[in-house]
């Protein structure tokens, strides 16, 4: 059996039965995301970033100048700091950056704008610490992706100036889920489906779905940060990452777009079950650091 086979085997597995309560699923989730190794020599110690909880990750050669504000997926109801530890440290290492992992506030308990806010907040901080915007990365998945978006145009909107770049891996940007792919590749996608992402959109959100810091699809995307988006080809967010680059690229935004075969959601979280999560790791690396060093 192909290591994607086996993926899709594993996926069937944990998403085959009945559907845990979301307090469940954050631990489930924790603990999925723990059970990562780091890479070697990391350092992860607790900060706040603007009185947000963040995970600081130094891996041996970052340069200390630097600064990954990573947004976890789990639409905005599920996922951590702590359960995408993994994936910000692997991806510091693979752009020699100092990652910080941000515990956002989640739905239902903080509504939207909470996670915009929170993530506005902590930029801010970062470049109160005196690590210039230039010296920034923003990136997340999935929510996080999203997240990604609408922080960049909350800091357009307070005349902040842009990070170095954006990476979105796939990026939830339009919660009214209006894509085609939802429809299309429901049944290839064994992580995501739209009733679930309609229930976690209403508790986020409520009817407040189409506001472009809620769906940034929808924003003014002229004078964002550069944009690298990665999806897989078996996602119902396929169409997001899609109208997202094409719409960006409209606002005269820089924007690379990966479209990455048989690949599920987030491939990149499963750095254990997937070479290719490797690999993408390692290319979104060199993005950061080109874009970093320009």
């Amino acid at each position: 059996m192909s290591e994607i086979e086996t993926v899709r085997e594993m996926l069937r597995a944990l998403t085959g039965g009945p559907t845990l309560p979301d307090d469940q699923m954050r631990l489930a989730y924790e603990q999925w995301g723990l059970s990562h190794p780091l890479p070697a020599g990391a350092e992860v110690t607790n900060v706040t970033l603007g009185g947000v909880p963040a995970e600081k990750i130094v891996t041996p050669g970052a340069a200390t100048d630097t600064a990954l504000l990573y947004l976890h997926g789990g639409g905005y109801v599920i996922g951590s700091a702590a359960s995408h530890r993994h994936l910000v440290a692997a991806l510091a290492q693979a752009g020699s950056v100092v990652g910080y992992s941000l515990d956002y506030r989640r739905a239902p308990e903080a509504r939207f704008p909470a996670a915009v806010d929170d993530a506005l907040a902590a930029y801010r901080a970062l470049l109160d610490s005196g690590i210039a915007a230039h010296r920034i990365i923003i990136a997340g998945d999935s929510a996080g992706g999203g997240l990604t978006v609408a922080t960049a145009l909350a800091i357009k909107a307070v005349e902040l100036p842009q990070p170095a770049g954006l990476f979105a891996i796939s990026p939830w940007v339009d919660l009214t889920q209006s894509g085609d792919s939802y429809a299309e590749m429901a049944k290839a996608d064994l992580i995501c489906s739209k009733d679930e992402l309609d229930r976690l959109a209403a508790l986020y959100c409520g009817d407040d779905r189409a506001n472009p810091l809620a769906s940034p699809l929808g924003g003014d995307l002229k004078g964002i940060a550069p944009l690298l988006i990665h999806v897989g080809s078996d996602e119902i967010l396929l169409s997001d990452a899609l109208r997202l680059a094409q719409r960006a690229g409209g606002a005269r935004v820089p924007v690379r777009l990966m479209i990455a075969p048989h690949m599920p959601h987030v491939w990149h979280f499963m750095t254990t079950e997937l070479r290719a999560a490797g690999v993408a790791i390692a290319q979104a690396g060199a993005w950061m650091r080109e874009h970093l060093d320009s």
